[in-house]
């Protein structure tokens, strides 16, 4: 098995807060791991720590226990950011520079220069759908469009890791699903992707596994699919059945003639918000 893209085990995460307070944990004891070239979402409700351990991966924050790495190297070591591209929630951007000067200036800031980078940030402008757009200054840029010149100078320097932090927030439905677009484009491309979102149905729709946290806990996490599967129900799925079939699906479906084909077989599915509400209302944490 080839090395994970992340690695995050036993971390655990304490904020002091000052003389007369009681300390917090922040995250307790979370482990994890991403694979490269995944989709991998994390999420929960505000205060669950998700935003802590992305912080501690990213090496903005030291860990009070456990242990991060990217790519097999300790994430506290700055040589590790080298393989990251970050989008935060509310990136800061030079109002007065165009869309084209703002890659490149955080293309020199990754090292990079000359026409290879001139050609990469015209990539990546096209490839944000920002080509249009790119000798325009950001103070006209919409919230669609600042987070995709994010996501563009986040992509400058080749990341072998992408993280993003709530890229859809604020976004119009057209601009959520261009971001979502590129989101699995750069899966394509074979960029491991660590998001977190609020808007769950757009994870649902790009992540191969997800990590709910709840109270600084990891209270479920696995493939998708899996999680989001009614494990005590079955559905069938027939193509061409007869009304009379139907009515005795179940001692006929495998010996009958006219059963028609079957297409598929398993359990239905919830949906990734249902089963988000579920578990993290069923945490004996989250009733304290």
């Amino acid at each position: 098995m080839s090395e994970a893209a992340v690695v995050i085990e036993n971390l655990t995460k304490i904020f002091k807060r000052g003389v007369g307070h009681k300390a917090f944990t922040a995250v307790k004891g979370v482990s994890f791991s991403v694979q490269p070239g995944e989709v991998y979402g994390l999420i929960g409700p505000n205060g669950s720590g998700k935003s802590t351990t992305m912080k501690v991966l990213l090496g903005l924050l030291a860990p009070n226990e456990g242990r991060t790495s990217i790519f097999g190297m300790d994430s506290q070591q700055v040589e590790s950011r080298r393989a990251v591209g970050f989008l935060p929630e509310n990136p800061y951007f030079y109002k007065h520079l165009t869309g084209l000067e703002t890659v490149l200036f955080f293309g020199r800031l990754c090292g990079l220069g000359g026409k290879a980078l001139r050609d990469q940030a015209q990539d990546l402008l096209k490839l944000t759908g920002l080509e249009g757009a790119a000798d325009r200054r950001l103070s006209g840029y919409s919230k669609g469009m600042l987070q995709r010149i994010g996501l563009a100078q986040a992509l400058v320097h080749e990341p072998r890791l992408l993280v993003l932090d709530e890229p859809t927030a604020g976004v119009d439905p057209s601009g959520s699903r261009r971001i979502r677009d590129l989101i699995l484009d750069c899966k394509k491309r074979g960029i491991t992707v660590l998001v977190t979102s609020h808007l769950l149905e757009q994870l649902q729709e790009v992540c191969d596994r997800i990590g709910i946290m709840s109270q600084g806990r990891m209270v479920r996490e696995g493939p998708i699919e899996e999680l989001i599967s009614v494990e005590n129900q079955t559905e069938f799925v027939l193509e061409d059945a007869s009304p009379e079939l139907l009515q005795q699906i179940k001692d006929l479906v495998a010996s009958n003639p006219g059963a028609g084909r079957l297409l598929s077989m398993g359990h239905p599915h919830t949906t990734l918000e249902r089963m988000f509400l579920k578990v993290t209302e069923e945490d004996p944490g989250s009733k304290t």
